[in-house]
């Protein structure tokens, strides 16, 4: 019997062991870029808003997403197939997110500062930890709760230091940015759920459409704007930089790799990854917008990342769990 017998039953194996741990590599790799891309989209967003109104914004921004998902669907480079599929309940995560989602956190963004929409935007995980727990049967831990309610110590305090130091009670940003929480949870649930039928570019692309077609009827109700007067601002240098990195970093690419992630991993563990997503949005906001960044927003933002930190560190895993069967 050769030497080349005896080894070349092992090459396989090597093969597959590689795609393995590629495989199981790629959803964090995913992870970890949606992060970055959505911690620099609330200073875009920031810029855009002192532009164009809210809702011309995400008008422009998800039509570039949904255009450019269609050109890649025409041209075969990405295979949508829909039928026989549950659309319904695609088209519920859609109206959740990016509908109510980006309205909220838009409206939010509009009325506080970019650092201070990271900070909170620093809770979904936790708000993902107690939805799995109910409803994806995820197990929460004491030493979870205890981090959650760190966390939410951490919010209230930020919320109360924010009203003493400007002397007002005007809460309405915060509001809007906590009801964007809220709904980024839901469809950080829903999402995981559908993965199961879905492909990511499949749901990314109702997304986009649907969040393309919500905004635009929104702006057309609320501003009775021609075609000529949505398109027109995008021939501005400062709004077309804005609307591209929003419409295809931030909704095609960003989504598709969340999307992605979520389908391979536990939908707590997927969430954590909004972490790195508020320290970016935070040293964004300072570093390139020159925002201010009092004490209580460092102390508040510890409370919430420990409290993040501590609900998924010790969250209880079972094994096998980490992925769905798709």
């Amino acid at each position: 019997m050769s030497v080349l017998s005896i080894l070349r039953p092992l090459a396989p194996c090597k093969l597959i062991r590689k795609s393995e741990i590629m495989e199981r590599f790629l959803p964090y790799l995913a992870a970890l870029l949606f992060s970055i891309i959505f911690g620099f989209s609330f200073m875009f967003t920031k810029e855009g808003l002192e532009l164009i109104r809210p809702l011309h914004l995400l008008s422009l921004r998800f039509f570039i997403a949904a255009f450019l998902l269609t050109l890649l669907y025409i041209l075969r480079i990405v295979r949508i197939n829909l039928k026989g599929k549950n659309i319904a309940m695609l088209l519920l995560l859609a109206i959740i997110q990016p509908g109510l989602y980006f309205l909220f956190e838009t409206l939010g963004i509009n009325s506080s500062s970019s650092s201070e929409a990271g900070i909170m935007i620093a809770l979904i995980p936790i708000v993902v930890t107690i939805l799995a727990n109910l409803f994806l049967g995820e197990k929460t831990r004491r030493l979870q709760f205890f981090f959650i309610l760190l966390s939410v110590c951490g919010v209230i305090f930020i919320v109360l230091m924010k009203g003493v130091s400007e002397g007002n009670n005007n809460y309405i940003g915060l509001l809007y940015l906590f009801a964007a929480v809220l709904t980024a949870a839901v469809y950080n649930i829903l999402s995981r759920f559908l993965s199961l039928q879905f492909k990511p570019v499949e749901i990314t692309f109702i997304m986009m459409w649907t969040g393309a077609i919500f905004f635009t009827l929104l702006m057309i109700l609320k501003y009775n704007y021609s075609l000529y007067q949505i398109i027109r601002p995008v021939r501005e240098w400062p709004v077309f930089v804005v609307v591209f990195y929003l419409g295809v970093f931030s909704s095609v690419l960003a989504y598709f790799m969340m999307n992605y992630t979520l389908s391979r991993l536990e939908a707590a563990r997927s969430a954590v990854f909004t972490n790195l997503t508020t320290v970016i949005s935070i040293l964004a906001g300072v570093v390139f917008r020159g925002e201010s960044f009092y004490w209580y927003q460092a102390l508040g933002a510890c409370l919430i990342i420990t409290g993040i930190f501590g609900t998924n560190y010790f969250g209880k895993m079972k094994k096998g769990a980490e992925e769905l069967p798709i």
